[in-house]
């Protein structure tokens, strides 16, 4: 599925849910289901999905929405000003939560993160909270089968949660970018590109991620960005099949044109 989980493929999700639910009616074995939206999804859609499509409603129940807290970051997005009409997702992921991580804690001192959890508090104060370090630190039952979902709390806080038509305005000037390039990429290039474009716009580099094709390298390169820090490392062989890399970049007033002119730029010579 491409696109923004809370828009543009919401209907997607639904199609998904019901294979899912008709496979299960055929004997397939199944756990459970977790969803993952993109840092800029609005939460509300997405759990409205269970709710408000009977078949899916009769299929799953909503156990808990789990917000992940970028804590070097999270504050100039909570505070962030939006057009007149727009939402604030970052606020509305931390309002809906049912549980948060609070990850990237060692990039920050004791003092910055008591003022983020005094912040995230202010937002959402019965949501428990733990603090992680990438990603790790904190118990599956934790996140999983807590059975935390509240519609009523819900219902409370958007008396139109239950409303399709409702509106839904996101802010026009950040979107995604995504990038293909089947040249193999020279890595000095590509570092120094990354390097320079986090220097010169890297406020607005909301996230950044790919899986490279270095040229001379039989391991794909992945990478990943957030603002000012970025970081990389080899994954694993590419196999026999043809090898693509595909960079991805969710950020305010991305230029497509532009970054593909730069990716370009750093093709390996033959």
């Amino acid at each position: 599925m491409n696109g923004c989980i809370c828009c543009t493929v919401r209907q997607d999700l639904v199609v998904v849910l019901e294979k899912l639910a008709k496979k299960v009616e055929a004997g397939m074995k199944l756990d459970g289901i977790v969803i993952e939206t993109t840092g800029m999804a609005d939460p509300a859609p997405v759990a409205q999905t269970f709710f408000v499509d009977e078949e899916i409603s009769c299929f799953a129940d909503l156990d808990g929405i789990v917000t992940v807290v970028d804590a070097k970051h999270i504050e100039q997005h909570l505070d962030e000003e939006k057009p007149e009409g727009a939402e604030n997702e970052s606020v509305e992921q931390v309002a809906f939560a049912d549980r948060i991580l609070l990850n990237k804690t060692d990039l920050v001192d004791e003092a910055h993160l008591c003022k983020v959890e005094a912040k995230l508090r202010s937002l959402n104060k019965l949501a428990p909270l733990v603090r992680c370090e990438r990603g790790k630190g904190f118990a599956l039952d934790f996140v999983l089968g807590v059975k935390a979902f509240s519609l009523e709390k819900v219902l409370e806080m958007e008396p139109d949660f239950l409303d399709e038509d409702g509106e839904h305005q996101h802010d026009d000037t950040i979107t995604s970018v995504g990038l293909r390039a089947t040249t193999p990429l020279d890595m000095v290039s590509v570092n120094g590109w990354l390097t320079e474009l986090l220097a010169s716009r890297g406020q607005d580099i909301f996230r950044m991620k790919g899986i490279l094709h270095i040229q001379g390298q039989d391991d794909k390169f992945v990478f990943q960005g957030v603002h000012m820090l970025f970081s990389g490392e080899p994954l694993e062989p590419w196999g026999p099949g043809p090898r693509e890399s595909r960079v991805v970049f969710i950020g305010r007033n991305l230029d497509a044109a532009t970054l593909n002119s730069e990716l370009e730029s750093c093709y390996a010579r033959a």
